[in-house]
C-alpha cells in the first residue's frame, strides 16, 4: 500500500511540476532553468552570465544547419569580446554529445547536454536548430526558430542592438 502511495505521489509531483513552467517567449525573463550539463558536468546556466547578451542555441549532430550556424555562433561570441556569452545546448545522449564535443573541440562556445529535456520544455524546443537571444537584463529578446542565412544580418543587428542597451536602461524598457 506504501509503495502505491508514494507512486501516485510522485505522479502527482511530475504532472503538477509540468505545469510550472509557462513557455519563455519574447518579453520575458529567461527562466531560471538549467539549460544542461557541461562536459565537465557544471551546469549551464543563463543567470552565470549575468550582464552578458546570452545566445542559447539547440542543437543535435545530425542537423545539418545546425553544424552551420555554431561556427557562426563563435564568430558572433567573438565579435563581442567577452560581452556576448553563447551556450551551445546538444539534445542528444550524452556518449553523443562527448564525441561531438571532442569534434568541436576548436570552438570556443560552452557546450551543453540537455539529455532530460528539460530545458528543451521549458522553451518549447519542437526543432532545430532553435535560438534564444537574451539581453543583458536576463529578458528574453527573441526566438528564432530553423536557420537561414538570410535571417544572420537580423541577428546581428539584433545582438548589436542588445549590446549597445545599457542594462538598467533595459530593465526598464519592460
Amino acid at each position: 500500500m506504501l509503495r502505491i502511495v508514494a507512486r501516485l505521489a510522485l505522479l502527482v509531483l511530475f504532472v503538477s511540476s509540468a505545469h510550472c513552467f509557462a513557455a519563455a517567449k519574447a518579453g520575458d525573463p529567461a527562466p531560471d532553468v538549467t539549460l544542461g550539463m557541461t562536459l565537465s558536468g557544471d551546469p549551464a546556466k543563463v543567470a552565470d552570465y549575468a550582464g552578458k547578451v546570452v545566445v542559447v542555441s539547440f542543437w543535435a549532430t545530425w542537423c545539418g544547419p545546425c553544424r552551420k550556424e555554431l561556427p557562426i555562433l563563435e564568430g558572433l561570441q567573438q565579435a563581442g569580446k567577452g560581452a556576448i556569452q553563447v551556450i551551445a545546448v546538444n539534445i542528444e545522449s550524452r556518449d553523443v554529445f562527448r564525441k561531438a564535443a571532442k569534434v568541436l573541440g576548436d570552438l570556443h562556445l560552452l557546450l551543453a547536454n540537455d539529455r532530460n529535456d528539460r530545458s528543451q520544455k521549458v522553451y518549447e524546443v519542437k526543432a532545430i536548430p532553435h535560438m534564444i537571444i537574451i539581453g543583458k537584463d536576463g529578458n528574453i529578446l527573441s526566438v528564432h526558430k530553423g536557420y537561414g542565412e538570410e535571417s544572420l544580418d537580423g541577428i546581428v543587428d539584433e545582438v548589436n542592438r542588445a549590446l549597445a542597451a545599457s542594462p538598467a536602461a533595459a530593465a526598464n524598457k519592460g
